[in-house]
């Protein structure tokens, strides 16, 4: 699901905006332009409209950056400026508010961040066109160096406005400069193309909820196609290969196709996540590692810390693994399958019960089968684990290509341990893909996809 999805509540969005908690010690944004959202509190941060917007989901790929300031820091009472919480400001680089879109009645709504963002965007983009025209002029009267000089102005602000920079660079190759390279197409931000893509998006992601993964991948596939500049669709349409259908060639391609493209922090960070667990998987585990943590750096995702703390567990390192844990636990610290997870990790250090009552409260959460099998496993309730196991290959899971490789998992997982020579755990798991022959002590993937 695009890399968001877990626990019993899916997201029935599509177009999540990657907004960065803002801390004290992070550096400023060193170019485009920053958004910043003062939210009244933690409810209105779970629950603004503000959190989805395909309009600016599309800018967090044209270098604004999306952060979330507490009003009281030193940061956000600059930004505030006598001002009420809920507060959306537009700011340069160093912090200078350009505009500001206040609440009405105590309640801000995405439109009125969409329309403040997309005003100052006109603003500057009419300025370039100014300067384009100003160029052709100087073109015509002879003045080259004076046009490529406007031209290549216009060029270097590619990543905010490709579109007009990708004209700026045919100018500027008709005036003999070969040091421009290609710029990428611009998204498409008509009004009725995105509501479209939406609609196809919400579809698919109600047609992946329910299983019907060809028909998710048609729709994903569809709305690619109307704006194949939209990082979005390749994003969940990558997940479902890589995920759900266990095509691992293709979905390596997309992501890559997203690392190459101008992307908002969220889709690279999904990308860079989907490379390093297939990176592992297939015996690469110290690239795998290091792509996984590019990705948590990049944007933070409950998925990466998950699988970070997998990798660290089968390591051997239980503070990292507990460190990996407890920031995904912070970023969704109410999701089911989250909570499952951490469990399963309560089991390993002893604390049995407390992880088996976790257990029975998520009994029939279909997408934690394999965590509730290692937790009831490591507690020595070998045929509930098997029983669990055998639904998370048989029913949670639809596709064989999928299935071998989680079968190869829980064969090298020492969540594990206590039935790996279990005849029936070897039966379960006979289709096992054989390409993981991993010994005990080494990095794996179990546990978290």
């Amino acid at each position: 699901m695009g890399g968001m999805g877990g626990g019993s509540s899916m997201p029935d969005q599509t177009f999540p905006v990657p907004w960065k908690i803002v801390q004290p010690s992070d550096p400023a944004p060193t170019a485009g332009l920053a958004l910043y959202w003062l939210p009244s509190s933690q409810t209105e941060l779970e629950q603004s409209s503000l959190r989805y917007s395909r309009t600016l989901s599309l800018y967090a790929s044209q270098c604004v950056s999306m952060g979330v300031v507490d009003y009281r820091t030193e940061l956000g009472q600059k930004l505030l400026s006598g001002g009420k919480t809920p507060l959306a400001v537009l700011a340069q680089p160093d912090g200078t508010a350009l505009a500001k879109a206040e609440n009405k009645n105590g309640f801000l709504k995405v439109d009125q961040v969409e329309k403040m963002l997309e005003t100052e965007m006109k603003t500057r983009e009419d300025k370039l066109k100014q300067q384009m025209d100003e160029a052709k002029e100087k073109a015509k009267s002879g003045d080259q160096p004076g046009a490529i000089a406007l031209y290549r102005s216009v060029y270097e602000q590619k990543c905010m406005f490709p579109g007009k920079a990708k004209d700026a660079a045919k100018q500027l190759k008709k005036l003999g400069v070969q040091d421009v390279a290609e710029v990428p197409d611009a998204p498409i931000f008509d009004a009725r193309v995105s509501a479209r893509i939406e609609q196809l998006m919400q579809a698919g992601l109600k047609a992946e909820s329910a299983a019907r993964y060809r028909e998710a991948e048609r729709l994903y596939s569809q709305a690619h196609r109307l704006d194949p500049a939209d990082p979005t669709p390749l994003r969940y349409l990558g997940e479902l290969y890589r995920h759900e259908l266990g095509d691992w060639d293709k979905a390596a391609a997309i992501f890559h196709q997203v690392l190459d493209m101008p992307a908002d922090p969220l889709s690279r960070a999904v990308a860079l996540h989907g490379l390093g667990k297939m990176t592992i998987h297939n015996g690469e585990f110290k690239k795998g590692l290091g792509l996984m943590e590019q990705s948590v750096e990049v944007f933070p995702l409950a998925l990466a810390y998950r699988n970070l703390a997998v990798y660290w567990n089968s390591e051997g390192d239980a503070a990292k693994t507990d460190f990996y844990v407890r920031k995904a636990l912070a970023l969704e610290p109410k999701d089911p399958f989250n909570l499952v997870f951490a469990a399963v990790f309560e089991a390993q250090s002893g604390h049995t019960e407390e992880a088996l009552k976790i257990a029975r409260q998520n009994q029939a959460l279909l997408m934690a089968s394999y965590n509730l099998a290692a937790i009831y496993a490591q507690a020595g309730q070998k045929d509930k684990a098997l029983a669990l196991l055998q639904r998370h290959f048989f029913t949670y899971e639809r596709y064989q290509a999928v299935r071998s490789k989680e079968m190869m998992e829980a064969r090298v997982d020492a969540v594990f341990l206590s039935l790996r020579n279990d005849p029936k755990f070897l039966a379960l798991t006979k289709d096992a893909d054989g390409r993981l022959p991993m010994p005990m002590g080494t990095p794996r993937t179990g546990a978290n996809r």
